[in-house]
C-alpha cells in the first residue's frame, strides 16, 4: 500500500521520501520506479521538513518506525495502517477503539488522520485512468484537525481519488472492520479489487 501511494504522489508531482522498508535495495527500487521528485531515505529524513507522513506499516513495526521518524510534534500523519496480528487474520484492537485512535494517543503532538484503508493497494494501479472519467473513487478520510485534514484533502484529489470526509477520528473504529471486509473480499472474492470501487453502489 506504501509503495502504491507513494508513487502515485510522486507522479502527481509531489516530493516523495520512501522510507520503510525490509532493505535499502527495496526503498531504492520503489523510489526508481516511482520516478518524478522521489528517492530513498530513513524515517528520520522523511519527517524532516515534510507536509505529511504516510504510515504505511504492520501494525507490530509501529514501534520501529516511530521511532526512527523522532519528534512528529506538529506533523500531519496519514495512517493506513490496520492493527492486525502477526497471521494477519485479525484485528488485535476491538471495536470500542482504533488503531488511528491508538496512533493519536501516543503521539499526542501530532495530527493523526486516518485514510486510505478502505480499499487494497490493487484498486490504485488504475486511478490516473480514473482520473480521465467523470466518477471518481471516493476515498474515506476521519481525523479531528482540520487543517490536517485539509491536507489529507488535497493529497487524496490530486492522485485522482474524490476525498469523501468521515468525520472525527473515532469514525476509525468503525471503518477499520470495514476495511478488512473489503481486503477479505478483493483478495479473496472472485470479482477481485473492483468490488473497492463498486461498494459505492450497494
Amino acid at each position: 500500500m506504501g509503495g502504491e501511494l507513494g508513487a502515485l504522489l510522486a507522479r502527481a508531482g509531489h516530493e516523495v521520501v520512501f522510507s520503510y522498508a525490509r532493505s535499502k535495495e527495496k526503498l531504492n527500487r520503489l523510489a526508481r520506479d516511482a520516478g518524478g521528485k522521489a528517492r530513498a531515505g530513513t524515517p528520520a529524513e522523511a519527517a524532516e521538513g515534510a507536509d505529511a507522513l504516510l504510515l504505511a506499516v504492520h501494525w507490530l513495526r509501529l514501534d520501529d518506525v516511530l521511532k526512527q521518524a523522532g519528534d512528529l510534534s506538529g506533523k500531519v500523519i496519514l495512517t493506513c495502517s490496520l492493527p492486525m496480528n502477526a497471521g494477519n487474520t485479525e484485528l488485535v484492537v476491538g471495536r470500542t477503539s482504533s488503531g488511528a485512535e491508538k496512533l493519536a494517543k501516543r503521539l499526542p503532538k501530532g495530527r493523526v488522520v486516518s485514510a486510505f484503508n478502505t480499499v487494497p493497494s490493487e484498486v490504485l494501479f488504475g486511478v490516473f485512468e480514473a482520473r480521465r472519467k467523470a466518477h471518481k473513487p471516493s476515498l474515506v478520510y476521519c481525523g479531528d484537525h482540520a487543517g490536517s485534514k485539509r491536507t489529507a484533502a488535497e493529497l487524496i484529489r490530486s492522485v485522482g481519488f474524490d476525498p469523501l470526509d468521515a468525520g472525527p477520528l473515532k469514525i476509525a473504529r468503525y471503518t477499520e472492520p470495514f476495511a478488512l471486509l473489503m481486503g477479505q473480499l478483493a483478495y479473496e472474492g472472485t470479482e477481485g479489487p473492483e468490488v473497492a470501487y463498486r461498494f459505492e453502489w450497494f
